[in-house]
């Protein structure tokens, strides 16, 4: 189609920056906290997978957030990752992650711990699934 794609929330609503271990940390009227993705046992899930990514961040010597964005990068040409952020640190790091190629290797190893649907819970709650794609 010649389109370019820009993927909504890259980092997972923050979860694949590596840096939340509960929703309990997340501030009070914070809508993440009734996100099922989220949520108690979905969540601790949700921490396995990002562990598990995180380890492949290390490895590589990059954030968990770079990593990430990266591989949503290598998806294809018209494929542009645009993550929001508060702190200018973390837009330093995003930026950076730009440069960043994944080998064939990181991508399969990624494929083999996150396949497609690996997430646990759905993207919102009940009420709001409804409104998605229309």
């Amino acid at each position: 189609l010649g389109i370019g794609m820009v993927p909504y929330s890259p980092l997972g609503r923050g979860l694949l920056t590596g840096t939340i271990q509960s929703s309990d940390e997340l501030v009070e009227n914070d809508w993440r906290r009734t996100n099922p993705r989220f949520q108690a046992e979905d969540m601790q899930a949700n921490l396995k997978l990002v562990e598990q990514l995180s380890e492949l961040a290390k490895s590589r010597g990059v954030t968990p957030a770079q990593f990430a964005l990266a591989w949503v990068q290598s998806q294809g040409a018209d494929v542009v990752p645009i993550p929001g952020t508060k702190r200018r640190t973390y837009l330093d790091g995003n930026v950076a992650a730009a440069t960043i190629q994944l080998t064939p290797a990181e991508l399969a190893a990624v494929d083999a711990i996150a396949p497609y649907g690996a997430a646990a819970g759905g993207r919102y709650g009940a009420s709001a699934m409804p409104t998605v794609n229309q």
